[in-house]
């Protein structure tokens, strides 16, 4: 039987992504919800597999009782035939469809493309009315001198490893970098059995003064700030604030890190240097949001992340985007942003105007979160002279091992002036992740804003997949004509 439901594709299975699809299946809507992970949660509700039988996961995270709730209502959804759980399948391209009778609300709509699988050499398409972007964000990488070294992994790395399979790195670890997931890593590290040598943070107490209004108008936060505070102590890890890894050192395997002292503005400091033996290194600098589909849709962005409008609409006709993608700032703002999306998208593929007043609490908790993420990226901001302890030889693009000094040699002696003529003359960011990494630091080399760069998919695809696109959808057209 032909079901003739308004169908909606949610493309991301993370906190906003579920609270979207639970949302939009509560009002009527077909729901596909595609991911790329075996299943639901996202990085912040990540869990160890089954096999290995953990016995507390929920000591790994808080908000347990939130991820329960929406669990429960997926799982609802899904028994009751409203909601198709697609995982393991990676989106790479989003095609806006041409052909066929407008969608239920005057929208054209749309194929999602996804490779199926830890292999990806097969495709699946979905169609659907619109498309609700979910896509989460992924971590700012800065390079410095011995960053390739083994032990050496970004913070969200260390993270994912201890969360999905109760696997650490190494024995003794220093975190460090800048910004609020560094709390959360060094403590899950130290309650593993880890030895947590330091946490290492750029930003100072001050910063936080500056900011007080915002931050004390989100008092849980406070709260959730203070415990982690307290798990340090108890586990006697040293704080090492204003201070920067200056080098990783070791050949086959880390050995020690040598951090600095920065001054007030943001230069390390001669004579503060310190050694610290360590065989794990978890380091990060922030997070940037994953836009690649909503940059191939065409989607306006803000910055960094997607724009939308108070009911999370891209510029986009039959496009929505919520959490992580439209801006980093935490699990709790894009489950709010996944609600108000899910709604929004329901009420409009019925043809209805959207009860605003239905997701009032959930816009007011949106505003207060919003302000208090822009205050947290004030306070949590790379040191200032970053690129001063980035030597020539320091590899910066690791798929294309271009250099820092040749990403220099082509500013200064070959005249580029932008991100792109640098990738020309050097290669850097051509490589498997698409400069997703490197791109960061290419920027910050050459002095350049970091821009969006438009790729036609989102991730690599064989030429297989590409010579089979569209077979499945031209062939149920045919039998439509």
């Amino acid at each position: 039987m032909t079901d003739d439901r308004p169908h909606l594709a949610v493309i991301g299975a993370g906190p906003a992504g579920l609270a979207a699809a639970v949302a939009a299946a509560a009002h009527g809507v077909r729901v596909t919800l595609i991911d790329s992970a075996p299943r639901a949660g996202g990085q912040f509700y990540r869990r160890p597999a089954a096999e290995l039988d953990a016995r507390r996961p929920q000591a790994l995270h808080h908000q347990w009782r939130t991820w329960e709730r929406l669990a429960d209502s997926l799982a609802h959804h899904v028994a009751t035939g409203r909601v198709t759980h697609m995982t393991d399948h990676h989106v790479w391209l989003v095609e806006k469809r041409l052909k066929g009778a407008p969608g239920a609300a005057g929208l054209s709509g749309f194929t999602v493309h996804a490779l199926l699988g830890p292999a990806q050499e097969t495709s699946a398409e979905v169609g659907a009315d619109a498309v609700l972007l979910a896509t989460g964000g992924y971590e700012k990488v800065l390079p410095f001198h011995g960053w390739t070294v083994p032990g050496v992994l970004t913070a969200g790395g260390a993270q994912a490893m201890l969360k999905g399979s109760l696997a650490v790195s190494g024995r003794t670890a220093v975190v460090a970098g800048t910004g609020p997931l560094l709390l959360p890593v060094a403590t899950g590290l130290a309650a593993a059995g880890v030895e947590v040598a330091a946490l290492v943070e750029s930003t100072g107490p001050t910063a936080f003064l500056r900011r007080t209004r915002a931050l004390a108008a989100q008092p849980g936060k406070i709260a959730e700030g203070a415990q982690y505070a307290a798990r340090l102590l108890r586990h006697r890890v040293t704080l090492l604030t204003r201070h920067t890894v200056v080098e990783a050192h070791g050949d086959e395997r880390l050995e020690a890190v040598t951090v600095a002292a920065l001054d007030a503005d943001g230069r390390a400091r001669p004579g503060t240097e310190r050694r610290i033996a360590c065989d794990t290194l978890a380091v990060g600098h922030g997070m940037l949001p994953h836009t690649d589909l909503a940059e191939t849709l065409g989607c306006r962005l803000d910055g960094t992340g997607v724009h939308v409008d108070d009911e999370q609409r891209t510029d986009v006709p039959g496009v929505w985007a919520a959490g992580e993608t439209t801006g980093i700032g935490g699990a709790a703002l894009s489950l709010a942003e996944g609600h108000i999306a899910g709604r929004s998208a329901a009420a409009r593929l019925n043809g209805a105007e959207p009860d605003r007043s239905s997701w009032a609490p959930a816009a007011r908790s949106r505003g207060r979160l919003r302000e208090f993420s822009a205050a947290l990226d004030t306070v949590y901001a790379p040191p200032a002279h970053w690129t001063d302890l980035v030597t020539d030889d320091t590899v910066v693009c690791r798929c294309e091992e271009v250099t820092a000094g040749a990403i220099r040699e082509a500013v200064d002696g070959l005249g580029a002036g932008d991100v792109r003529t640098v990738k020309l003359l050097t290669r850097a960011g051509m490589g498997w992740c698409q400069g997703r990494m490197c791109g960061p630091a290419v920027a910050g080399l050459t002095g350049c804003a970091l821009t969006p760069s438009r790729r036609p998919f989102a991730r690599p695809v064989p030429l297989g997949v590409l010579a089979r696109a569209g077979e499945t959808r031209d062939a149920e057209e045919t039998e439509d004509d």
